[in-house]
């Protein structure tokens, strides 16, 4: 009897297609006419993308499944396809790497991107447009700082890093009131203990009940005792 390894077959190309599709692929290779290839290789098409159905969610998602399809039959497929046929030196050809941005935050708590709009706020023409911009960017600023910090903010304090940070180009009015944040801290003891107690009261009422069941189950013996027999 032979037995049919993976080690004794031909190398599986891309395995989330499996080698049913490959051996599709295959076959279509070796089909004769142009119409017969095209048909067929739609029909794989539609298989492989039932198959990796998250490609959906990936642009241009027929296109990808097109590439595989070439990549399947090691570029060797002649059909029409919709899309530039890949190159197999594009395989091995490795990204640029991207760089790490080196850019220095003032205040780390409050990030990058208040930095960003604080420029455009200041870049702003319109006066009025400006001040709610400037309201915004402090109510954002305070809630950055009361999630990073954990500890309540006076109103001064956000307005003065936001003057530092503006080089004094923005100012909040006299007398205004940030909106209010509090941190809640959730311990996960003190839930534990919550719901330890909510157990032992189900306890106790479940022992509660139980007792009295078994006082009026007694007390029914009793009555029945007394009854007089005829």
């Amino acid at each position: 009897m032979n037995f049919d390894y993976n080690t004794t077959r031909s190398h599986l190309i891309l395995s989330e297609y499996g080698r049913n599709v490959q051996n599709m692929v295959k076959y279509i290779c070796e089909l004769p006419t142009i119409e017969e290839r095209n048909k067929y290789a739609q029909a794989v098409i539609d298989l492989m993308g039932f198959l990796q159905p998250h490609l959906r969610d990936v642009a241009d998602f027929k296109h990808k499944l097109w590439d595989h399809l070439h990549i399947i039959s090691g570029y060797q497929i002649d059909v029409e396809s919709p899309y530039p046929k890949p190159l197999p030196e594009n395989a091995f050809k490795r990204p640029e790497p991207l760089p790490y941005p080196q850019r220095r935050i003032t205040y780390k708590h409050y990030g990058k991107t208040v930095e960003g709009l604080i420029e455009k706020a200041m870049a702003e023409q319109d006066m009025e447009r400006r001040k709610v911009m400037v309201q915004g960017i402090a109510n954002f600023m305070k809630m950055a700082y009361v999630t990073w910090n954990k500890d309540n903010v006076s109103d001064e304090t956000i307005i003065k890093d936001l003057s530092y940070l503006s080089g004094g180009m923005l100012r909040l009015d006299e007398g205004v009131n940030l909106a209010k944040v509090e941190f809640r801290a959730q311990n996960p003891r003190q839930n534990t203990n919550n719901n330890n107690r909510g157990r032992n009261n189900n306890n106790n009422n479940n022992g509660k009940n139980r007792q009295n069941n078994s006082n009026n189950n007694n007390n029914n013996r009793g009555r029945n005792n007394n009854k007089p027999k005829y």
